[in-house]
């Protein structure tokens, strides 16, 4: 692995699985690897669990590890070329990450979409630079559009909970289902985008999507899974439940508000398999999903939390083996 910003530079999804699970069971048993290197994390944007999942994955590896908030730890950055700098900018982006990538083996970089220009945000173009400018390899800690180290650490969780053991045939058929759910702000496609793009791959899930219409998803990353629109009909018999909210693809950033309630509740988790509810956090109690739901043996959010750490770690181990 020379990079990872999205299932694309996963060559073996089964064979990283394994390794991740094995990293689970032994944390600290790699530090060798990490003697000496240095893990950098620039962040654009706020963060709790990426931020303090991938210091955590770089101590489990015995690497160091810095943190910069661009333009609140830094100078004021400058993104555009051709710039005349004489306004409130200090320093040009190709400084700032060259600079950065000299100080650092690996480079993790969050940013977010603006919601306003739908090829703005879908060509990455923020993203895009930080990676054409970097020196040494990049991982995404989310982008405009995707956040596989989320998805990543969801297939973990998922996995686990499912029975799934490392190295042994496993013959289920699990049904996922992702739920959007209701929300007070716009928020990204990013997590159901990536969700999408690697739950649509793994052979023994069955993924079913289900939003009100017009929160479809772009088609270009749900190829595979079976579409709905009836949020309690795709929750019948469902082994894993996955809220999240996301804007318009289609009426690009914006906010649609359906005619039902799609908050998850514990009536509507009671038409499952008796599932799993995930959920990627930060939630919005009694928005997005009722407190007895949350708090109910249903809820493995935190279980899923803390498999960021091994998301992170194991992606950190793969691109440090091969430096």
């Amino acid at each position: 692995m020379q990079n990872f910003i999205s299932f694309n530079d996963v060559k073996d999804y089964t064979q990283l699985l394994n390794t991740a699970l094995e990293i689970k069971a032994n944390p600290f048993g790699q530090q060798d690897l990490g003697k000496n290197k240095t893990i950098g994390l620039l962040f654009f944007n706020p963060s709790l669990r990426t931020r303090l999942s991938s210091v955590k994955a770089a101590y489990n590896l015995g690497a160091n590890c810095w943190v910069l908030n661009a333009g609140a730890d830094s100078w004021t950055l400058e993104m555009a070329d051709g710039t005349v700098m004489n306004g409130d900018t200090q320093e040009h982006i190709k400084e700032a990450i060259g600079v950065m990538s000299a100080y650092c083996d690996i480079l993790g970089v969050r940013t977010f979409p603006k919601l306003e220009e739908r090829d703005e945000d879908y060509n990455e173009l923020m993203f895009n630079k930080v990676r054409e400018l970097s020196s040494v390899p990049v991982v995404s800690l989310e982008s405009a559009t995707l956040h596989p180290l989320q998805s990543f650490a969801d297939l973990i969780t998922v996995a686990e909970y499912s029975g799934y053991k490392p190295h042994q045939n496993f013959d289920k058929k699990i049904k996922v289902v992702m739920t959007w759910a209701p929300h007070p702000r716009r928020l990204p496609q990013a997590v159901p985008n990536s969700f999408a793009q690697w739950f649509s791959k793994v052979d023994w899930v069955d993924l079913t999507i289900v939003q009100p219409k017009g929160n479809e998803l772009n088609p270009d990353f749900t190829e595979g899974a079976k579409i709905e629109f009836d949020q309690e009909k795709a929750f019948e018999g469902a082994d894993i439940v996955y809220a999240k909210n996301w804007s318009s693809y289609k009426n690009y950033g914006q906010t649609l508000t359906p005619e039902v309630d799609w908050q998850v509740t514990l009536d509507k988790m009671k038409l499952t398999n008796n599932g799993k509810f995930m959920h990627c956090l930060p939630v919005r109690r009694n928005v997005v999903v009722s407190d007895d739901v949350l708090d109910s043996e249903h809820s493995i959010v935190i279980p899923e939390a803390t498999n960021r750490i091994y998301s992170t770690q194991t992606v950190f181990h793969e691109i440090l083996k091969n430096l």
